[in-house]
């Protein structure tokens, strides 16, 4: 006996118990990244090629009962869930919730600790490009609030790169590192020449410009403790105009 499960329908992009009419074809496709692959193929005359305008999608078919109608969490006809997560701003509020300035839905688990970002998910990966909000891709969400893929922010991080590619704050948690560049800094000490030295940083984490004493190896800022720090050419108004 086969089970009628939510995992018997879909496709390799998503797992979900509708299908979609394209506005711009009139086809039936399982998904718009289905339609664009295959629009976009090789056997494709190039003049017949495109894309479909996403929010132009205004009907789906059930998979269960193959009921056409308005795009909608559940079908009108048999009352099957066509997908477990549905956002008409907001549906699957029990997991999820809408955010107007970032412009998109993030997990409940952000919703009182995610830092807004205007449009946040509408634009490309800073490491490979790719269109964000198209992306079928695991896409995280960094303390700045700036999005990344999952993966690319993973290999930032094995060759080293801890830094936002966007705003350039840290993009996780750097305490333990700035305890070590604690210890280093003080096991270190300057020759007499450069003890008095003083310069000017701005932090690339809470952006306050401070007058430290020059370092061969960083530069903390005395506000937040933080290594990621630039050396500017003067104080505050100077580090304003730069950045």
């Amino acid at each position: 006996m086969e089970l009628d499960s939510e995992e018997q329908y879909g496709c390799a992009h998503y797992t979900r118990r509708c299908r979609i009419l394209a506005p711009c074809c009139g086809e039936v496709f399982d998904c718009r990244h289905c339609h664009n692959e295959a629009k976009n193929s090789l056997e494709i005359d190039l003049n017949d090629r495109h894309e479909i305008p996403r929010h132009e999608i205004k009907k789906v078919i059930c998979s269960l009962c193959n009921k056409e109608q308005d795009v909608q969490q559940y079908c009108s006809d048999c009352g099957a869930c066509m997908g477990k997560y549905f956002c008409e701003k907001t549906g699957g509020i029990d997991k999820f919730f809408h955010c107007d300035k970032c412009g998109c839905c993030y997990s409940n688990v952000l919703r009182d600790s995610h830092h807004c970002v205007e449009r946040a998910m509408h634009h490309n990966c800073p490491v490979c490009f790719e269109y964000l909000f198209d992306s079928t891709k695991d896409i995280s969400v960094l303390q700045c609030g700036h999005t990344i893929h999952l993966e690319c922010l993973n290999e930032m991080r094995a060759h080293h790169h801890f830094a936002c590619p966007v705003c350039s704050r840290s993009a996780c948690d750097m305490s333990d590192a700035w305890k070590k560049l604690d210890e280093e800094v003080a096991a270190t000490p300057m020759p007499e020449f450069y003890q008095k030295k003083m310069i000017w940083i701005l932090c690339n984490d809470c952006g306050v410009t401070s007058n430290v004493n020059f370092h061969v190896l960083a530069q903390k800022c005395p506000g937040c403790s933080s290594y990621n720090t630039r050396e500017t050419r003067g104080g505050p108004a100077a580090a304003r105009s730069t950045v």
